[in-house]
């Protein structure tokens, strides 16, 4: 006989599958069409996976993807809109600019929890929205491919590089590919910040994300314990290349 609490987390597991299923069920004709959560402007929301939580197994687990989207996230959100309820003139903007114009927040407490909040709820939308179950991972378009060429060498000159600058962050952290200047670019940033912050993180880890890998040990800690590299290595195979490249193209328009 199986132990009840076994058979509860995975009645758990069913019911936030069949959740994250019917979210990608189309709209009613005539419902209003919602912008990305990260774009939108408070109270922000906890956006759906857009796939079920074991639809990356085995590269990342269930039990961390559960953990990691309901709670660690959701966590950033609620410290977020807490914060903006007392600030209604910055409630009302779009998060991305918020994160762009942080030095303008005159309010130290207000402008680091923007930072770290804000900064946490922007960076997890985006990662969620990196990700696809291995199947459907793809890879890199043409145009994209051909500037990785030219940029790094190599589509796996590229991945080398970046699973360096992932591995290399010290403590908690991002490693992002970006576009700056017109230019492919491997960056990474500390804590909860991103290469959107002008005024916040180093002029050269500015640009437009177009990748972002979450290294915080509560993305991979469960199943990969300190093995980073093996996490980082592994996460190659769940790489939204379609969303992706459609972001580079959108960032050379």
């Amino acid at each position: 006989m199986q132990h009840p609490s076994l058979i509860q987390r995975r009645h758990f597991i069913k019911l936030t599958a069949t959740a994250a299923t019917a979210a990608l069920l189309p709209k009613a004709a005539g419902a209003a069409t919602e912008r990305p959560a990260a774009l939108a402007t408070a109270p922000f929301v906890l956006p759906a996976l857009g796939y079920a939580f074991d639809a990356l197994e085995p590269h990342i687990d269930t039990l961390t993807m559960e953990i990691h989207h309901n709670k660690h996230h959701a966590a950033y959100i609620t410290n977020l809109n807490a914060a903006l309820a007392t600030a209604p003139d910055l409630a009302n903007q779009p998060l991305d600019n918020l994160l762009a114009s942080l030095p303008a927040v005159p309010d130290d407490a207000l402008r680091s929890t923007l930072r770290n909040h804000g900064g946490g709820h922007w960076n997890h939308d985006f990662f969620w929205k990196s990700l696809a179950p291995a199947a459907q991972s793809g890879k890199p378009s043409a145009a994209l491919a051909t500037a990785m060429d030219g940029a790094f060498g190599s589509l796996e000159a590229f991945k080398k590089s970046f699973g360096v600058a992932a591995t290399k962050r010290f403590g908690s952290g991002w490693a992002w590919l970006i576009v700056q200047d017109g230019k492919l670019k491997i960056t990474s940033t500390a804590n909860q910040d991103n290469p959107l912050m002008q005024g916040v993180v180093p002029a050269a880890d500015l640009g437009t994300p177009l990748l972002g890998l979450d290294v915080w040990e509560h993305a991979y800690y469960l199943h990969y314990q300190n093995r980073r590299p093996e996490y980082i290595a592994a996460w190659w195979n769940i790489v939204n290349w379609p969303a992706v490249s459609a972001r580079f193209a959108a960032a050379k328009v």
